[in-house]
């Protein structure tokens, strides 16, 4: 028997010994609307999602071409429409996430206004954002499941059984909108404990991933800003450690914690870790600054600080504001040792925030971790702030002219102009773009995918084209023309805004609770009845 009609046996037995007290109950509607809300709590979504990962992760290393990506989403109802969109055109969620980018909670949640990317904004509005996301796509549920219902509702009506099984079988093979989401914690808002606290609210709120970086927290940069300062690996572990505290505390036991490291663009540290051993983690960590040798006392300003290292005394160089510096040159070899360190202490993903997309650069570090930890895989930002035109046109460039090819008829400074939109260099580039993701799922370990802020973006620019228009000439042609005309060429379900709303769903549950006394929205007067 069908899933969804041993729900409703279910509650007609549970009715029926009630003592005739819950005749008004249908067992059919409480089976329906118990399907709708399949998830009760965040932390049934923090562990269903933490299986899929854990899953998805498993065939990605047994195969490189299963790699996952994600779309970065500000709000609910962004994250709704983007999973409503991927099952439309894809017919599956499966291996599409959501990303939940803190540089866009700065710039657009915060009570203070835009702000930029530094861990300014309220750390509440984090997993504030991540329980908004979930009710968003629970609510998608919940609609397209009522959809279903009807169509059940109306192949019995017709007395079609051929309908009928096919409702129920659709019914009880739904697909659901909720799908893991990695979480930005910033660097992790204070210290350790503070670390935890927002963890755990951010767990609870239904996170599975939770991604933390090792810049000092107080000094957080957006990674692809300058002035980024990094902590001892000391300090990182104590981060991830209690994350993990916080994942087993609340039963999610498989949660997964990605580690991103900034020191490939971050030349600061706040702090020089005490060395106990040599070879220890702090050595490793002070062997990387910036240091002059100190042959005497004299050598020796007031207030300067100077360590033992390697057998000599050294003083390291101290900017005017207290920061250390390292050495230039070493941000790949200081990136590959968070990393190995990060994955041998606990984390599950690594995260490398690099200055351009480019798989030659990411995949020869990753050949490095992975001679540590040979299953070591990256989660990626294919990020809005690399040029992505002018760094795979010169990547094209640069590639011809190794080969000894004729670039003359090219200006590699000037790449990004439009004169060159049509040239065999920008084609090549554009093919090079639309395979960077299978190219460096294969060839530089990253099972993930993601753009941090992309529907920023998109926002900008739809609003940009609609007041063009609409303020202009084109008057309301502007809206109709670029956008409603649009919606139901290409079947956008909020083209109904009314039942993307859940007026719909408003309706069915009046009518569940005061039968024909109902006062329904969805009548013949309904303006939404227009759009068929």
């Amino acid at each position: 028997m069908s899933d969804y009609l041993n729900d409703v046996e279910s509650f007609a037995a549970l009715r029926a010994a009630q003592g005739g007290t819950w005749d008004n109950i249908n067992p059919e509607y409480a089976a329906r609307m118990k399907r709708q809300n399949r998830f009760r709590t965040g932390l049934d979504i923090a562990r269903y999602t933490a299986g899929i990962m854990r899953r998805d992760m498993a065939e990605y290393d047994a195969d490189s071409s299963q790699y996952t990506q994600s779309l970065g989403c500000w709000h609910g109802f962004i994250g709704q429409q983007k999973l409503l969109a991927i099952k439309k055109h894809h017919g599956t969620t499966s291996k599409r996430y959501l990303y939940l980018s803190g540089w866009m909670i700065a710039a657009l949640r915060s009570e203070f206004g835009p702000l930029p990317d530094q861990s300014m904004h309220e750390k509440t509005s984090v997993p504030a954002l991540i329980e908004e996301l979930y009710t968003f796509l629970r609510q998608a549920d919940a609609r397209e499941l009522g959809h279903l219902y009807h169509e059940l509702d109306a192949a019995r009506e017709a007395h079609d059984q051929l309908k009928e099984k096919a409702a129920l079988k659709a019914i009880d093979n739904y697909e659901t909108h909720v799908v893991p989401i990695i979480a930005d914690i910033d660097a992790g808002f204070g210290n350790e404990e503070a670390t935890y606290l927002l963890a755990k609210k951010m767990i609870e709120a239904g996170a599975c991933a939770i991604q933390v970086e090792n810049q000092v927290s107080d000094a957080k940069q957006c990674g692809h800003q300058d002035g980024k300062v990094t902590v001892p690996h000391e300090d990182f572990l104590a981060k991830i450690n209690a994350i993990r505290y916080a994942f087993l505390e609340l039963g999610v036991d498989d949660g997964i914690i990605v580690a991103r490291t900034d020191s490939l663009g971050a030349g600061l540290t706040q702090k020089i870790p005490v060395s106990r051993d040599a070879g220890d983690l702090a050595h490793m960590y002070n062997a990387f600054l910036e240091t002059e040798l100190v042959e005497s006392a004299d050598d020796v300003r007031e207030g300067d600080v100077v360590i033992k290292q390697d057998g000599k005394l050294v003083r390291p160089v101290r900017l005017p504001n207290g920061l250390y510096r390292f050495r230039d040159g070493t941000g790949e070899q200081r990136c590959i040792l968070d990393c190995i360190t990060s994955l041998q202490h606990g984390a599950d993903l690594l995260w490398i925030e690099t200055e351009k997309p480019h798989v030659g650069q990411i995949g020869a570090m990753v050949d490095e971790i992975r001679k540590a930890v040979p299953n070591a895989k990256l989660v990626y930002n294919n990020s809005p702030s690399f040029n992505w035109t002018l760094n795979f046109r010169q990547q094209v460039y640069d590639a011809w002219e190794s080969e000894g090819k004729d670039v003359s008829g090219y200006v590699r400074a000037n790449l990004m102009s439009a004169d060159y939109d049509d040239s065999e260099l920008a084609t090549l580039a554009d093919q090079w773009i639309q395979s960077f993701q299978a190219d460096a799922a294969r060839e530089a370990g990253i099972f993930h995918h993601l753009i941090t802020l992309p529907t920023y973006h998109t926002a900008a620019l739809s609003t940009d084209n609609l007041a063009k228009g609409y303020f202009g000439a084109e008057g309301m042609l502007a809206y109709v023309q670029g956008v409603q005309r649009k919606e139901i060429r290409q079947g956008i379900a909020c083209v109904k805004h009314q039942d993307m709303a859940g007026s719909n769903m408003g309706d069915d549950h009046k009518e569940y609770f005061a039968g024909e006394a109902a006062l329904k929205a969805g009548g013949k007067d309904n303006t939404m009845n227009q759009f068929g």
